[in-house]
């Protein structure tokens, strides 16, 4: 098997499994999930924030799976690390602990390796002069 065989095979898995994740979120809090709801007024945050944040997830999943559209996919993972590296943040600062943050971290390394692993035809071709 070829290198860049294996790096797109890793790149449909990775990006499987990160848009999974955050479809299923994004629906439990657009939905308002017991677990959701929870979590949130945990962290201090209006319950409001889960309508915003399950609309950019799902925003998001469209983004990075639909083709062509490079730059609304850049747009895509930097949305989705802001809005995963602050939950990191938002779990660690209210004192939840590590096992509360892991969830939470394991996607936002997927959405990482995503990021890097993605095929050259779903990038910004930074290269072109035309």
């Amino acid at each position: 098997m070829t290198n860049h065989k294996s790096k797109k095979i890793a790149y449909w898995i990775v990006t499987g499994l990160l848009c999974l994740g955050m479809l299923g979120g994004g629906i439990a809090q657009l939905i308002r999930a017991k677990p959701n709801v929870d979590g949130i007024i945990s962290l201090g945050y209006p319950l409001y924030i889960l309508t915003i944040l399950g609309v950019w997830k799902l925003l998001a999943v469209f983004s990075i799976l639909i083709p062509k559209y490079p730059l609304v996919k850049e747009w895509a993972y930097a949305g989705l690390f802001f809005l995963l590296s602050g939950g990191v943040i938002s779990h660690l600062a209210s004192g939840e602990g590590l096992m509360k943050t892991l969830p939470v971290f394991v996607f936002l390394c997927l959405n990482i390796a995503s990021g890097y692993l993605r095929p050259a035809d779903r990038k910004i071709n930074i290269n072109n002069k035309s």
